[in-house]
């Protein structure tokens, strides 16, 4: 099964585009357990491909070994798209999708989306705030739409499982006047790990928030603004989100904080001594 845009169809007649894909050079960014993702140009335009080559039998076991679903494929991905793009929430766009093979531990797949241009991620645009204070307008709007993203997920039965910063584009064709006033745009990515249920279970909620919380503990939020997002992510009373929810915000911190402590235990220059130091304070 291959399924392309008129672009990638035409560039691509008649050749075998697995073949193609697992060569093709361009700017990679993972080479790893069977899954190659790479920057490229097509005719002229940027697009990200994530090659699939097949895990293998002993990375499956591993995986399962340690009770964690295995991505087996890039067809989570691509589903993963359509049904954000079902939900309003603004992600990739596909440009082409493709598998081929039964046996999961040998199945070849790809996922290519357009390049989202003159976008920054939250992680890289919020990295200053703790130095020079953003609009406070500005900052309203952007906890507010991360917030609505988030609960509109989980409110539809979806975690996404690295959900940090970092997988947040902002549309920068607005200007902070337009984003102010009209609500800024966010493009979420990197959805190869997401899972959909019916139902999503708390512990999955939990998980996608602290995630969360970790990545932004180094750009300066005050409790006034963590307050806005609670409020914003229940979409109810601030009163009644910390009296029904104390136990479900506390376990949020916890996990956040102990995320951030393991991250600087693994990569301790990059860890942010003044965000240890305020962690270590609020310990009671």
């Amino acid at each position: 099964m291959i399924a392309l845009d008129d672009h990638l169809q035409s560039a691509w007649q008649g050749k075998d585009i697995f073949a193609l894909l697992a060569e093709m050079p361009g700017q990679e960014f993972r080479n790893k357990d069977g899954r190659r993702t790479f920057r490229c140009h097509i005719d002229g335009r940027p697009y990200f491909v994530k090659y699939h080559g097949g895990v293998g039998w002993r990375r499956i076991i591993k995986e399962l070994g340690r009770l964690r679903l295995p991505v087996i494929s890039a067809a989570n991905e691509w589903r993963a798209i359509r049904r954000l793009e079902e939900l309003g929430i603004a992600t990739m766009r596909l440009a082409g999708r493709g598998q081929q093979g039964i046996n999961p531990a040998r199945r070849r797949s790809f996922v290519i989306t357009a390049e989202l241009e003159n976008t920054c991620s939250l992680e890289d645009y919020c990295a200053s705030w703790r130095q020079a204070a953003p609009p406070p307008a500005l900052k309203r709007a952007l906890i507010t739409e991360v917030a609505r993203v988030a609960r509109t997920l989980h409110d539809n039965g979806i975690n996404h499982r690295d959900f940090y910063l970092c997988h947040f584009l902002l549309d920068m064709s607005r200007s902070i006047v337009e984003m102010t006033a009209r609500g800024p745009r966010l493009y979420l990515i990197d959805l190869h790990r997401v899972q959909s249920r019916r139902k999503l279970p708390r512990r999955w909620r939990i998980k996608d928030i602290a995630g969360l919380y970790f990545s932004s503990l180094g750009i300066g939020l005050t409790r006034r603004d963590c307050l806005r997002f609670m409020r914003q992510y229940r979409d109810t009373p601030l009163r009644r989100t910390l009296a029904e929810d104390r136990v479900f915000w506390s376990t949020v911190r916890k996990k956040g904080r102990a995320g951030y402590r393991e991250f600087a235990r693994k990569v301790p220059h990059a860890a942010d001594p003044l965000v240890l130091e305020e962690i270590e304070r609020a310990e009671p």
